[in-house]
């Protein structure tokens, strides 16, 4: 940074001793008199206090830039690290290098005020190089600094090079002026004559000078384009959005549960006309995705806030609603196909067992809840096969594989026979239908109002043994009934959400509504499974 102050006196502490001086010798009252005479001899060097000198100025009427010796300020170097690595290490080698020059025990590389400044007349030409001219005299301060002077061979070696320089490239063009300014030193007529020599060899050079200074602001700025090509990329991978599941089907399924980014953007479409609003919070994509990586990985809401830059409110009111939206046009992915369908896509191992009768196994899982406070409640919710507090769901798959039927959670305590009957699980069923069930599923009276009928392992009942014929009917109906425990596995691993502990609000009835909001995340979850290949037994 470059500042103009006028100031022909030196920027140090005032010397008592010349001010006595100046009393006993009888100098003359008006002081800019004396400064007109002694301007030329004084010289400028670091001040860390302009303001106090400032203040000295306006005492001594110093007013009129006319009458006083302008120069130009210039702060240190700065060491900028976020330019690449060439330009980094270019600046802090200049920078030690000033620091080298100035030789001051209170200025280190890392103790430097703003304050502290060079003036002009440190340089051959009045001012600093440019950065990156690292050859070039005035990279570095290197006149009237007491301590060296740096040699005449030092800027003739920088006029030398770029002079062949020049004769390489060829050239010719007309010269540009240089600005000379402030290389007035306390010299001879004879130092200002060859002061002008040096200055004509220098208007010479000065077009190739311009050349080799584009040439390194292009390096310069090609490096820069890199460097922010490549941030751009790894900005790009650490947000969450489109862009980054790009062509990487892994990191979908990893987060969604869904096998590609065609089937998610599929299920954003179909929600994009109702899903909620929540200006540039979250765009429609990150909204969806937030709420399935809430389904797939059950991360906790600050988690999800923390990844997406959002408060926590802003992301557990996106996945009630979001959750909503999905529950309404998902939920036909659960669907009772009809029965010629079940029968021209049997699977041979089912007809070979049971024919083409079988239309769904059913089975029941329990997802774990929060004790509640109330004492009926906690006493409800609480399974005996669990020994926790439970909701239960009975859930039905064709001989496919996928999932046909899901129902409300049920209290814990409540038997699979009771689910079943009150589940609306036997509206569905058609005269001559078959169903494939387990042990506690003591529903064939319930069954057989409907005109069907429903098959579960024999067990002993008392005896010491079963028949042969009631061993190998047992086998087949576990070895065609386990594909009703693999896609509850399925869907549960698939969307670990379902097997963490559910806090109380979440099996609250909805307002206005006959359901929980856990009942329409299991449905969504069984949808979104639906989606998904089946585990199940292929034909």
């Amino acid at each position: 940074m470059e500042h103009n102050y006028s100031l022909p006196f030196a920027a140090g502490p005032v010397d008592k001793d010349k001010s006595r001086e100046r009393r006993r010798t009888g100098q003359p009252n008006d002081p800019r008199r004396f400064w007109d005479k002694k301007r030329n001899k004084t010289r400028i060097n670091i001040g860390v206090a302009f303001p106090k000198w400032r203040e000295l100025r306006d005492k001594l009427q110093l007013y009129r830039d006319a009458d006083l010796a302008c120069v130009l300020i210039d702060g240190f170097p700065a060491w900028k690290q976020h330019l690449g690595s060439r330009v980094s290490e270019l600046k802090k080698r200049r920078r030690m290098a000033w620091i080298a020059a100035v030789r001051r025990k209170t200025i280190t590389f890392n103790n430097i005020s703003r304050n502290t400044l060079v003036c002009s007349r440190h340089f051959h030409k009045g001012k600093p190089a440019y950065e990156m001219l690292d050859s070039d005299p005035d990279w570095v301060p290197s006149l009237h600094l007491r301590h060296t002077e740096v040699n005449a061979t030092h800027s003739g070696r920088f006029n030398r090079s770029t002079r062949r320089l020049q004769a390489v490239t060829g050239d010719h063009a007309a010269p540009a002026q240089l600005d000379v300014a402030g290389q007035v030193d306390e010299a001879s007529t004879a130092g200002n004559a060859s002061q002008m020599d040096d200055a004509g060899s220098n208007n010479n050079t000065a077009e190739q000078q311009e050349c080799h200074l584009c040439s390194c602001r292009r390096a310069e700025f090609h490096c820069l384009l890199e460097e922010n090509r490549r941030l751009k990329e790894e900005l790009a991978q650490k947000r969450m959005d489109e862009d980054s599941f790009k062509d990487d089907d892994a990191k979908v399924e990893y987060y969604t549960g869904l096998p590609c980014l065609t089937l998610l953007m599929g299920v954003l479409t179909q929600l994009l006309p109702c899903l909620p609003q929540t200006g540039r919070k979250l765009s429609p994509f990150q909204m969806l995705l937030s709420t399935l990586m809430r389904l797939r990985l059950n991360l906790p809401i600050q988690h999800i806030a923390y990844l997406f830059s959002v408060d926590r409110k802003t992301v557990s009111t996106t996945f009630r609603d979001t959750i909503g939206s999905m529950f309404s046009h998902l939920k036909p992915l659960v669907h009772w196909p009809e029965r010629h369908y079940l029968q021209a896509t049997m699977p041979h191992h089912f007809v070979e067992a049971f024919g083409s009768q079988v239309a769904v196994i059913v089975d029941c899982f329990e997802i774990r809840i929060e004790r509640a406070s109330n004492l009926k409640t906690r006493v409800q919710t609480f399974s005996h096969y669990k020994h926790q507090h439970t909701l239960k769901y009975l859930i039905g798959i064709t001989p496919r594989g996928s999932i046909s039927f899901i129902s409300q959670g049920w209290e814990g305590h409540v038997s699979d026979k009771h689910v079943t009957e009150n589940s609306g699980l036997l509206n569905k069923l058609l005269p001559g239908d078959l169903v494939l069930a387990d042990h506690g599923f003591d529903i064939r009276d319930s069954v057989g109002l409907v005109c069907a009928k429903v098959k579960i392992p024999a067990f002993t009942g008392g005896h010491s043994q079963l028949d042969a014929k009631d061993v190998e009917e047992a086998r087949r109906i576990a070895h065609l009934r386990v594909h009703v425990e693999r896609m509850i596995g399925c869907v549960r691993t698939k969307y670990t959400i379902l097997n963490g502990i559910v806090p109380v609000s979440m099996v609250l009835p909805c307002q206005g509504e006959d359901m929980t909001f856990l009942d329409k995340i299991v449905t969504v979850c069984c949808a979104l499974t639906n989606m998904c290949p089946s585990v199940a037994m292929k034909p």
